[in-house]
């Protein structure tokens, strides 16, 4: 019998193997905790938002497009690839726009990778990264961080077959905020094969403060690299889903032929060339929370020392066994993070306000 009570279907009508793959974990919502603490409201630092609203501009931008939701839309994304090649100094020919950048990866999966083909990643690193691979019924290859909870990059070359066709370099690494420096970047792409697509994830990028993390569209003279960015974090645009991707022609329009069509909605090109107008807006933003992000980080090395510098809008707490406790100590006081079981937790930084509340749940927690 079925969890509904009907009965197990005669024939599997889906893959054996997606049983052990694990599910997603979105943020929990914070009306539900709030109303079972009976509580007026709960704090939300677990999916990695920026607490600043929409940008200006991006609320009447979606009012305009959405009279217009009848229609599909731009199938080409032409004005907004256009505007994007503008802001990142590239031809538009190289741009590809997708539901979020973990979108663009799940396509570059399909676009390089067959079954018994391998995609490499740190691990741990994002969580999407092994449903993509499954999906494409690719082979996961999962390679240990090292001890500072980053890339252990010397490991990954070494991972390298003659089967592996795609490698995803998450920088800074999602969930725990450590970010690669050019040097060792640099001989890790000089010893990845040619035939071999290396994607730098950087979804958080405008976080950056460490002059020795590259830009990884730096790297595009590569022929193997592509970069992925994405306008949900830092730019605000988290609940319109549209991230983007730059690589080489050839890739960007691969990409482009198996993306699902029309998943860039007309709204979400919209907002994304409203928002893409506020660059100064958004840098005033990223520094509030780079700010805060130093703040919390200090102030949480003085029960955890081993918290890494973060280069991301989060901070990484490696609880390891005791990371669930401590998600559900700090849910106990309206604060809501994200646990990674045996691992550690991730936490958002927030307003001010926001993180004070943490820090006290946390200090509750862990003193």
């Amino acid at each position: 019998m079925t969890e509904t009570g009907r009965p197990e279907p005669a024939v599997r009508l889906t893959r054996a193997d997606l049983d052990a793959l694990p599910s997603y974990v979105p943020g929990r919502n914070p009306t539900d905790l709030a109303r079972e603490l009976g509580l007026p409201e709960a704090i939300k630092l677990a999916s990695n938002e920026v607490p600043y609203g929409p940008l200006p501009g991006v609320v009447e931008a979606v009012t305009e497009a959405a009279a217009g939701v009848h229609r599909y839309p731009d199938m080409g994304v032409v004005t907004l690839r256009n505007a994007l090649a503008e802001r990142y100094g590239v031809d538009p020919d190289r741009v590809a726009t997708g539901c979020g950048s973990v979108a663009l990866a799940e396509h570059l999966a399909r676009a390089t990778s067959l079954p018994g083909d391998e995609v490499l990643y740190s691990w741990r690193s994002f969580e999407a990264y092994p449903i993509i691979a499954a999906t494409s019924g690719a082979t996961s290859v999962q390679v240990p961080n090292d001890a500072g909870h980053g890339h252990d990059l010397t490991a990954m070359a070494a991972a390298v077959t003659d089967r592996t066709r795609l490698i995803l370099v998450c920088t800074p690494n999602n969930p725990t905020g450590t970010a690669l420096r050019k040097a060792e970047l640099d001989r890790f792409l000089d010893a990845v094969p040619d035939d071999v697509l290396v994607v730098i994830d950087e979804a958080y990028r405008e976080f950056v403060t460490d002059p020795e993390v590259p830009d990884g569209l730096t790297y595009l003279d590569r022929p193997n690299v592509a970069v992925l960015r994405t306008l949900s974090k830092a730019w605000g645009l988290a609940g319109l889903r549209i991230g983007f991707l730059v690589a080489q022609p050839e890739v960007a329009a691969a990409v482009r032929k198996v993306v699902t069509p029309f998943s860039t909605s007309m709204v979400a090109q919209a907002a994304a060339l409203a928002a893409l107008a506020q660059a100064d807006e958004v840098e005033r933003r990223c520094a509030l929370v780079v700010a805060e992000r130093d703040r919390v980080t200090e102030a949480l090395r003085k029960f955890v020392p081993e918290v890494p510098t973060s280069q991301a809008n989060f901070v990484w707490l490696p609880l390891r066994d005791r990371a669930v406790a401590f998600g559900k100590a700090c849910e106990s006081r309206a604060v809501i993070v994200r646990p990674f079981p045996g691992d550690g937790v991730r936490v958002t930084i927030g307003t001010p306000a926001e993180n004070d509340a943490f820090l006290a749940a946390a200090e509750a927690a862990l003193a």
